[in-house]
């Protein structure tokens, strides 16, 4: 084996206390993206009279009973099923000994190059767009579930970095 490859090799290898911690985080964010997904996040109000709840699930439900399919699509790829592959591969990094396989290396790149982005601005964005669109005939009102999906979030993100810091030392 050459000093390249071993350099390589050890390059994604993580100390298991510091490991151990980063997958209890991972764990912890993985139940508050759970629970930030279908907990209502905010409430629009029309007239007085009408109130909708809307979380991240509701308003998929409502995306396609309304046949809004490439909306649908692209609001569940970010919003569900990349956050869930990129847990899925950190903890498949903080689980296991990994050694530096090509596969390895290009799905933590992507992870912290592109993860941060998965997330939290199509939920910013979302919500911009229904606080201008509505602003003079309803009235909206934030909750939890915004606060739990935000947070879990920003703790996957730190936890990619944390990770991709560490396989650089």
């Amino acid at each position: 084996m050459t000093d390249a490859q071993a350099k390589a090799e050890q390059s994604l290898v993580l100390a298991a206390p510091e490991a151990k911690k980063l997958r209890w985080l991972l764990l912890i964010a993985a139940t508050l993206f759970a629970i930030g997904i279908v907990t209502p996040m905010l409430t629009i109000s029309k007239f007085i009279v009408v109130k909708n709840s809307v979380s991240v699930m509701s308003g998929l439900v409502e995306l396609i009973r309304s046949g809004h399919v490439i909306l649908f699509a692209l609001v569940a790829g970010f919003s569900i099923v990349l956050p869930l592959l990129k847990i899925k591969v950190l903890y498949h990094l903080l689980s296991t000994t990994p050694k530096s396989t090509p596969k390895n290396t290009r799905n933590l790149h992507l992870m912290h190059a592109y993860g941060r982005w998965a997330m939290l601005d199509v939920m910013v964005v979302a919500v911009l767009i229904v606080t201008v669109k509505l602003g003079a005939i309803a009235s909206i009102k934030i909750h939890f579930g915004l606060y739990v999906f935000a947070t879990a979030v920003i703790l996957i993100m730190l936890i990619t970095d944390r990770v991709v810091r560490l396989t650089r030392q």
